[in-house]
């Protein structure tokens, strides 16, 4: 058997995870060939199976179906195993097992192992202030972060007004992708979270910026006065006529 031993793919695309095999009486063996892949454990129940004949001249029927999670890119007749992933995703990260199996008699099984690195460009998922016990700062609040990426990013905390001790940082674990971090947080305080990882960066700031907010003002002021000057315009049209 020959595979990739190792497949990285972005988050969202399709990932192909490589696996072929021949034997010697491969041309004149008649059987079925089954294909089968487990997951995080070599002795795992397999999440993907199927059979062809070899002498079959049918199509490949459950092997490959379009739409489905996972199905074969390539035939088991020409000894090609790989795996499609549809969209991977960041769970799907992980080890991966691929498996032939013929009849005893002609062939014994043979399993091979493959990591699949599902990569994601880091993210803010969220960023606002949570009330907590009052500590030694006399914060009553804290702001918290919560970041997604893989490989895991990196967060910052970056403000004009004070910058936090080692010590008043807190950072956590979710899952092996996401993480939270928080700082104490005062009324007049100003804070940007950035998260940066090799594949790219993300920051947004606390509390969000007013421009966009004036910006619809002024326009929304804007409108009405063009209105107003536009109905006393025709006002005083229709009494001159």
């Amino acid at each position: 058997m020959k595979v990739s031993p190792v497949v990285s793919v972005p988050r969202g695309e399709d990932a192909v995870l490589s696996c072929s095999f021949t034997h010697p009486k491969q041309q004149d063996y008649s059987g079925k060939i089954t294909v089968k892949w487990l997951a995080r454990e070599s002795h795992a129940y397999p999440f993907f199976s199927c059979s062809v004949r070899n002498d079959s001249m049918e199509g490949l029927n459950d092997c490959s179906v379009s739409g489905l999670k996972h199905s074969l890119e390539g035939d088991p007749r020409q000894g090609e195993l790989s795996l499609l992933i549809s969209r991977a995703q960041l769970t799907d990260n992980g080890t991966y097992f691929c498996r032939v199996e013929l009849d005893s008699s002609w062939w014994s099984n043979s399993q091979k192992e493959i990591q699949l690195y599902v990569t994601a460009k880091p993210q803010i998922l969220s960023l606002s202030a949570v009330k907590t016990s009052p500590g030694s700062d006399s914060a009553t609040r804290r702001l918290q972060c919560e970041v997604e990426g893989h490989p895991l990013p990196t967060i910052t905390w970056l403000s004009a007004s004070r910058v936090p001790s080692g010590d008043q940082v807190q950072t956590s674990n979710v899952s092996p992708f996401r993480l939270i971090s928080s700082v104490p947080y005062l009324e007049e305080d100003v804070f940007t979270c950035r998260v940066e990882s090799r594949l790219g960066g993300a920051e947004w700031r606390y509390p969000p910026s007013n421009t966009l907010k004036i910006t619809l003002t002024v326009c929304g002021l804007i409108v009405l006065l063009l209105s107003t000057g536009f109905i006393c315009y025709r006002k005083n049209r229709g009494e001159q006529n």
